[in-house]
């Protein structure tokens, strides 16, 4: 069995972050990045709010200088999933690809959350071309262009109303007849004079070319089918933090974000630290992940060294 002295399990902002970190540290660390290197990230196109890039920066590429320097600082960077887990034994032991057997002294989580969609074909087929699940990463490329989101949470009125203050037009697709959102939230949207909300819809299609999205085809609960035209289509209808293989031990939010201790990485379980969206449910921007990964690292350091 192979022993690790700092293991990490993601390959995203925070994953690297801290593996660049734990290079430094000379704690030897080993990456598993998962089955999507480079995170929720590499599914839209430019980032233009990463510090450092006046100009914006290809996402895929972002990932990759992320990825690169971690490797020339002397990260163990490998291709696999970790399958199983037991942190309930020191060191912690995990099994790669259901056979490949590791112990760790330390284990960093930095596995992400990734965003629900609604399953249609065609959602798939323009992701990253007018289909997105971050308002706060995509709306600034629909400047004076009509939008819509999907949702009736906070976190649709909250991506809304972000948008309403770029877009000329934003349609809020509801299934129900009334929103689950909090009544502030609510009361900011229905003051919003360019958001409007279609009520009792699902979204049965979206419409596009080959340059994107052009619209959506929604049908309402009285069996009306109908299309709007936007030039974007957010979805808003929550994450799914991928913290299952760990639960048993880590203690989790109700939604299943890790929770870690103040504003440190530490969780509930000794050598075991948790960084980016896996145990962020509010913030969810790479620069933060990033930020995570590197206090996961500091973390990590501290406790091998006592």
């Amino acid at each position: 069995m192979e022993h690790i002295k700092c293991l990490i399990i993601g390959g995203g902002p925070a994953g690297y972050t801290a593996a660049i970190y734990a290079s430094r540290a000379a704690l030897a660390p080993v990456l598993y990045e998962g089955n999507a290197p480079g995170g929720q990230l590499t599914t839209t196109t430019v980032v233009e709010n990463f510090p450092g890039f006046p100009r914006g920066v290809d996402a895929n590429q972002l990932m990759a200088d992320m990825r690169g320097q971690a490797e020339t600082l002397g990260t163990d960077i490998r291709r696999g999933v970790v399958t199983k887990a037991d942190l309930g034994v020191r060191p912690f032991r995990l099994t790669v690809d259901g056979d490949t057997e590791l112990e760790a002294d330390a284990l960093i989580i930095a596995t992400g959350a990734t965003a629900r969609y609604l399953g249609l074909p065609s959602e798939e087929k323009f992701r990253g071309l007018g289909v997105s699940a971050c308002a706060t990463c995509d709306g600034f490329f629909y400047r004076k262009k009509d939008v819509a989101v999907v949702g009736g949470g906070d976190t649709a009125c909250e991506e809304a109303t972000y948008l309403a203050g770029l877009c000329r037009k934003v349609y809020m697709i509801v299934r129900r007849d009334v929103l689950r959102a909090s009544v502030a939230m609510q009361e900011r949207v229905k003051n919003t004079p360019n958001i409007e909300i279609l009520w009792n819809c699902n979204t049965q299609e979206i419409l596009g070319d080959a340059s994107g999205v052009t619209g959506a085809r929604l049908v309402r609960k009285d069996g009306e089918v109908f299309d709007i035209q936007v030039d974007g289509f957010f979805l808003a209808i929550g994450h799914h933090p991928e913290s299952e293989l760990f639960a048993l031990w880590v203690t989790t939010d109700p939604n299943g974000y890790i929770v870690t201790e103040g504003g440190s990485s530490r969780t509930n379980v000794e050598g075991v630290f948790a960084a980016g969206d896996v145990q962020d449910p509010v913030y969810r921007q790479a620069v933060n992940a990033a930020a995570s990964g590197c206090r996961a690292a500091l973390d990590a350091e501290k406790y091998l060294k006592r």
